[in-house]
């Protein structure tokens, strides 16, 4: 049969093709600018037809009204990223919570550790073969597209097509949904003066010739103002920001001397605005594959020179980190960070950067430092002391690979923030029976 009449018989509304979940289905919505509107907004307004239907995600941008309250009879929140819309029904213990390793996603899908009955997802219009492009979001979400039952797939006209591993067939779809929503966008941050002292920082470890994986915020925004006089560096990220684009534009990234890849920036989402959807249109020096391949150990550790750079909620004075939950209350999630600091430990010649500010201000002006002497109580350990390289904030690098105890946390309580500094040199009095 004719792709096209595939396409034509499979095409549906959103409310007809959400019928098609069942009562008891677990639902993964795909990642991030991936995850379709149009289908979601489906789902909720049908609520009435499902119970105890399971909802999986990573990051999620929609306004996730399967995570309101009054819809638990109908929905199960069970996100491996815990996203602004769903923290707070994961804090009243109306979902759970599933902490997994980004790389690892697409094989516990295949092994069934993950279930998953029915994949939503946001493709492009199919081309002359009748494939369409999974554009901003190949990560988990191709394979999730290999191992669900039922694929709903909205296909939207402003949704870009990307080059790399991204290519599903129409006959893999099993309702079409045409729907032209306009695409999630994350505008760029301010950036304060802590970001650029923490940039410029950051920076200075980076080398000419490296390859970097940054994320969005105002810190990965800040390091790319410092970079502007490096030569031929090159991305192999879990994602790039529209921060990305000045340096390419202006020739500081050429990917020339990449080890894998070379000529081309390598991620498994996107995530900014329309102005980097645009330049990833199409585009052959940006390749989007799937994140069991990008954010791989082994295949980061192939890169020399690979940079990481990612951020922190917590570090206490043994090194080690909490990225993604505030006590018990799980606020984020791992993602990729120790796909990609375990990768450059196995490499040769990179650096893992863990950056923050060195303390958090509250509304009230009062200031809780994010170096402590002990994690809070109930948090996640996401990067262990024993995985951990620098730490960076606007106070400084403390390098603490190979580093003793001792003197892990001189080196840390020298970059905390002034005010909390006298506090933890007591710890460090109390605890290493020696004056700081």
């Amino acid at each position: 049969m004719d792709w096209r009449e595939i396409y034509k018989s499979r095409l549906s509304t959103a409310d007809e093709a959400v019928r098609n979940i069942r009562s008891g289905d677990t639902v993964v919505l795909a990642h991030c600018v991936g995850e379709p509107p149009a289908i979601t907004d489906a789902l909720a307004a049908n609520a009435e037809r499902f119970e105890n239907v399971e909802i999986r995600h990573m990051v999620s941008l929609g306004r996730g009204a399967y995570a309101a309250p009054g819809m638990e009879r109908h929905f199960r929140v069970n996100p491996m990223f815990a996203g602004a819309n769903v923290r707070d029904c994961l804090a009243e213990a109306r979902g759970d919570f599933t902490p997994a390793f980004f790389h690892e996603v697409p094989k516990l899908f295949r092994e069934g550790k993950l279930t998953i009955d029915v994949l939503a997802c946001q493709v492009t219009p199919p081309d002359e073969h009748g494939y369409c492009s999974l554009g901003t979001s190949v990560d988990y979400t191709l394979q999730a597209t290999k191992t669900a039952r039922t694929v709903i797939a909205q296909v939207n006209s402003q949704f870009p097509r990307t080059y790399g591993d991204g290519f599903v067939h129409v006959s893999e779809l099993d309702h079409i949904v045409e729907a032209d929503t306009p695409l999630f966008e994350i505008q760029p941050p301010a950036i304060g003066d802590a970001e650029r002292a923490i940039g410029e920082y950051c920076a200075s470890l980076v080398e000419d010739g490296s390859t970097l994986q940054l994320g969005i915020g105002g810190i990965p925004d800040a390091v790319m103002l410092f970079l502007k006089g490096k030569k031929d560096l090159g991305i192999h990220s879990e994602m790039i920001s529209d921060g990305t684009l000045a340096l390419f534009e202006s020739g500081v990234i050429t990917n020339s001397r990449k080890s894998e890849n070379r000529g081309r920036m390598t991620v498994t989402f996107l995530m900014g605005t329309r102005r980097l959807y645009d330049f990833a249109h199409e585009n052959p020096a940006i390749e989007v594959r799937p994140v069991d391949y990008v954010n791989h150990p082994i295949v980061i550790s192939r890169q020399y020179r690979m940079i990481s750079i990612n951020s922190a909620m917590q570090v206490d004075i043994q090194g080690q980190v909490n990225a993604e939950a505030i006590g018990l209350r799980q606020f984020s999630g791992v993602g990729g960070q120790v796909d990609f600091i375990r990768g450059v430990a196995m490499g040769e010649g990179g650096k893992a950067i863990i950056a923050m500010p060195s303390a958090t201000v509250k509304k009230d002006g009062s200031m809780i430092s994010k170096i402590v002497p002990l994690l809070d109580r109930g948090a996640p350990v996401t990067t262990s002391r024993n995985d951990i390289d620098y730490v960076v904030t606007e106070y400084g690098i403390a390098p603490l690979k190979g580093q003793s105890l001792r003197q892990r946390a001189r080196n840390l309580i020298g970059i905390a923030h002034p005010d909390s500094r006298a506090g933890l040199a007591d710890e460090f009095e109390k605890r290493f029976l020696e004056k700081f």
